[in-house]
């Protein structure tokens, strides 16, 4: 017993001493790219945008001819663009929406170092690059935020409220998260890298929809709920029956993709 007090304490003090972002702990960014759009056979721009404080992002923005919605989309805290091909596909295929989405900072070609701070002026580049087109001029953009993904995209919304909000496998904080991977060491308030959307989360009232797999064996079907509960109206939750962390479009099957479609429809014009 003793010596377990003892390893805490060690931790509670390296955290301490190392400014508690747990940086390892939540990014894992892969520089390489294993495939593109084309890969899957869809045509779009490879795009380069610079963020406000100079770092230069990679993103992928594919046109839908005659659409009117755009879905800006932050994927989740591993891997990069390409390990998200297919089920751009599977979107472009169903939804029939245009659709940009980037690489964080340190993330496959996107350049500099990954933080909290930096992924919020990642994505407020990657909403000026779309405003700043003629071709989906007057369009809807809609944030589609996955995992970590829909943290950034509380935040954006935030700061500039979107047309919709789709939120998939949300978090409530890092603070909640270390309580479900280190729930014996109590070490929530000590991290600086916070999340926190459901602090944020009342600020916003644009029409959202959250979907969430019962069976996430990552992020608590639970913590979904919670954000939900404490959004404004109008919303909607969508359960992704038999769904883990990372195969909600698989397993989500027609009533998945239906569901998206019925938000996106619902939405203002």
């Amino acid at each position: 017993m003793r010596l377990e007090y003892a390893v805490i304490g060690v931790v509670v003090v390296h955290l301490l001493l190392v400014g508690c972002e747990m940086k390892d702990f939540i990014f894992f960014p892969e520089p390489l790219i294993s495939g593109t759009p084309q890969s899957v056979g869809l045509a779009f721009e490879d795009v380069y945008v610079t963020t406000s404080d100079g770092v230069r992002i990679n993103g992928w923005y594919v046109p839908v001819a005659g659409s009117t919605t755009t879905l800006l989309w932050f994927h989740g805290n591993a891997g990069n663009l390409s390990d998200r091909v297919h089920q751009l596909r599977q979107l472009h295929d169903q939804l029939g929406v245009n659709m940009f989405m980037i690489d964080y900072r340190e993330y496959g070609r996107s350049e500099g170092a990954v933080s909290e701070a930096g992924t919020y002026r990642d994505a407020e580049a990657a909403l000026v690059f779309l405003r700043g087109r003629s071709d989906p001029s007057g369009t809807r953009i809609v944030y589609y935020g996955q995992s970590l993904g829909s943290a950034v995209a509380v935040e954006l919304a935030r700061r500039a409220p979107p047309d919709g909000l789709i939120l998939e496998s949300p978090f409530l904080s890092i603070q909640e998260m270390t309580k479900v991977v280190m729930p014996y060491l109590p070490i929530g308030v000590l991290v600086l890298t916070k999340y926190d959307s459901l602090s944020k989360i009342g600020e916003i009232h644009a029409p959202l929809l959250i979907l969430h797999g019962d069976r996430d064996e990552v992020v608590p079907y639970a913590q979904g709920r919670r954000l939900f509960d404490a959004a404004n109206e109008p919303k909607r939750f969508y359960t992704i029956s038999g769904a883990h962390h990372n195969d909600t479009y698989m397993m989500g099957g027609e009533g998945y993709f239906t569901a998206l479609r019925e938000f996106l429809a619902s939405l203002p014009r």
